[in-house]
């Protein structure tokens, strides 16, 4: 195996794509990038939740933010506001949603083995 690696989001491992949402994963051995796209009108309660069918998201979050405005608000009503240049946390049990007419991108990193968001029942 080389030392050196590279891959492109422009051919992913893999890629998701619910309403107003594009996420695209590259894998690094056990470390997973997501690139996602977020549009503007995107909310995790309307756009996910139909999918996962919890009340709130229930997955963790690490990343970085690169354009555009997030507003969190975890399930404990506490609220955060993140925006290009932003390192965040998010802890499971949130809501979010893009703020303003900017498109949120951002790139999140996992070493769970779960892609962002990973969009199948009982998690988000």
């Amino acid at each position: 195996m080389s030392t050196l690696e590279k891959k492109s989001w422009s051919s992913p491992d893999g890629s998701q794509t619910p309403d107003k949402t594009h996420g695209a994963t590259i894998n690094f051995g056990a470390v997973s990038l997501t690139k996602v796209n977020l549009q503007p009108g995107w909310k995790w309660s309307e756009c996910i939740k139909p999918h996962v069918e919890t009340h709130s998201c229930q997955a963790g979050h690490i990343g970085m933010v690169l354009q555009g405005t997030l507003h969190v608000v975890s399930d404990d009503g506490s609220e955060i506001t993140v925006s290009a240049g932003d390192a965040y946390r998010f802890a499971p049990g949130h809501d979010a949603w893009v703020v303003g007419n900017e498109p949120v991108i951002g790139v999140e990193f996992s070493t769970s083995g779960k892609e962002f968001a990973a969009w199948t029942r009982g998690e988000g």
